[in-house]
């Protein structure tokens, strides 16, 4: 089992389940051991109904704007090493897998952005989920903090690769329930 305490994995993993879509999480406190050490864990493995397998690793924000937010920017950075990680996962699962990073936004006030509606309400929390492939992320990342190792996308970067988490999952299969959106 993954790390359950962790409200965005939770909530992310909630909208799986409305949406009905197979998945795994992973059990984030053992890691894999490769020749060469060991692999951090992937959050959630999903069968989509059409497509690649995905590899996916949540990236917990708060959304820009918010009340509990420090900052109105779309933030999108990511451990440098993480990206490394998974892609050595799509390495080691092999064709048909493909990584994605899922960045999970929370908002206390989904009201204030109807643009970005439906939000997911998971345990009186409401979140967006919004996507980028792992190959284009690397593509075109640029270094945030080189004493933190994080990188992150331009906004203009990432306003043109992110995509919603729905557009990409729910091809054909049902969305989640009316109870669990709100928007």
């Amino acid at each position: 089992m993954g790390q359950r305490h962790h409200h965005y994995e939770a909530a992310f993993e909630s909208w799986l389940r409305a949406a009905r879509l197979p998945y795994v999480m992973v059990d984030e406190k053992k890691r894999s051991l490769i020749a060469d050490g060991s692999l951090k864990s992937l959050d959630f493995i999903v069968s989509p109904p059409q497509g690649d397998r995905l590899l996916i690793d949540i990236k917990g924000r708060q959304f820009p704007g918010s009340e509990r937010s420090t900052t109105a920017k779309w933030n999108n950075w990511t451990p440098a090493a993480d990206l490394k990680q998974i892609s050595c996962w799509e390495s080691l699962f092999g064709e048909n897998f493909r990584g994605l990073l899922v960045f999970a936004y929370e908002t206390d006030q989904p009201a204030r952005f109807p643009e970005l509606a439906p939000f997911f309400c998971h345990k009186e929390r409401y979140y967006a989920f919004y996507g980028v492939w792992l190959d284009d992320y690397r593509r075109r990342t640029r270094m945030r903090s080189h004493s933190w190792e994080t990188v992150d996308l331009s906004a203009q970067d990432y306003r043109e690769l992110r995509f919603r988490i729905e557009d990409i999952l729910l091809n054909q299969a049902d969305t989640p329930s009316k109870e669990k959106v709100a928007g």
